[in-house]
């Protein structure tokens, strides 16, 4: 998985927004509370995790084409 600019910023703003989740996770964990503090963490977790693993549907067509100008644009090494 390559990972250009665009997915670089978007990977930062999510984790933006998971990291208060993650932080009130420790600290109900630490307060005593370790089931709703390690739903917490499993959540911030799965918000920085799950949108690089799924695809959505505004990936398809990036996923298209990368397949056809793999296949179009072939180079051959040998010299007729």
């Amino acid at each position: 998985m390559s990972f250009g600019i665009l997915d670089l910023l978007t990977t930062v703003g999510t984790v933006i927004f998971a990291l208060p989740v993650a932080g009130y996770g420790i600290e109900r964990a630490l307060s005593g509370d370790l089931v709703v503090g390690s739903g917490f963490l499993l959540l911030a977790t799965l918000m920085v995790v799950l949108p690089q693993k799924l695809t959505t549907p505004g990936d398809i067509p990036s996923a298209v084409a990368e397949r056809l100008v793999g296949r179009t644009v072939a180079v051959d090494d040998e010299e007729e």
